[in-house]
């Protein structure tokens, strides 16, 4: 009974916290279609391809050793501090390409110690995860509330190291975007102001959306443990 009272106050904390950073579920939609508006993509298209675009981001950070990948993929892109690499997904049709790279960049000279302990805790934080919660479904464990308070610890740790780390590369990749596109001489003044006010758009509900979806993962864990632990117990 605590087990389920613990649940639905993280529920509730849930709501509470997507009513005070007023997200709605279309707002990920809005962001998606501002992101790819063709005519801001017309401007961007001026710019060079994203593989250049990255090393030219990167020497301008003086952190020209990373390597730099294109995949075809939908996924995000994404810096790989394992292999010291960045990987650009397939954003060629969107006019924030230009940010998205900045970004990834942004990563590659964020502190490598921060970066390494979030890569190898992240994992183990998942395999944990699962591990406790097949013994528990099988009936190996049965302290689940010890388990939950664990879950919640490790969350809580996972989560402001995340936050951190992605908060930082956000708020930063907008101006170093702006201060790229202004010494390429690619685009004119207006084209650049028209370019940063959406991404000014993007990034202000975008950076709440990534906070809070982080803030989702951790607590739907412990949710999901104390659902199936309950549904073990009950079967076993």
């Amino acid at each position: 009974m605590e087990n389920i009272i613990i649940v639905l106050i993280y529920i509730v904390f849930i709501f509470l916290i997507k009513f005070i950073l007023g997200i709605k579920i279309n707002d990920v939609k809005k962001i998606k279609e501002i992101g790819y508006n063709k005519e801001l993509a017309k401007i961007t298209d001026k710019l060079p391809p994203n593989k250049q675009i990255c090393k030219e981001i990167l020497k301008k950070l003086e952190n020209e050793n990373v390597k730099i990948e294109e995949t075809e993929s939908k996924e995000a892109s994404l810096y790989i501090v394992a292999t010291n690499t960045i990987l650009i997904s397939d954003i060629k049709d969107t006019f924030m390409r230009v940010q998205t790279i900045a970004h990834e960049c942004l990563h590659s000279i964020q502190n490598k110690k921060i970066l390494l302990f979030n890569f190898i805790y992240s994992n183990i934080y998942i395999i944990y995860f699962l591990a406790v919660l097949i013994l528990t479904i099988f009936g190996k464990i049965k302290h689940t509330a010890l388990q939950i308070n664990i879950l919640i610890i490790l969350g809580f740790i996972y989560y402001i190291i995340r936050s951190y780390l992605e908060t930082d590369a956000m708020i930063k990749a907008e101006y170093l975007a702006k201060e790229y596109m202004e010494e390429t001489d690619k685009l004119t003044k207006e084209e650049i102001e028209i370019i940063i006010k959406n991404y000014k758009k993007v990034n202000q509900k975008g950076i709440q959306i990534v906070n809070f979806s982080l803030l989702i993962s951790v607590i739907s864990k412990v949710v999901i443990y104390e659902i199936l632990s309950q549904w073990g117990r009950s079967f076993l």
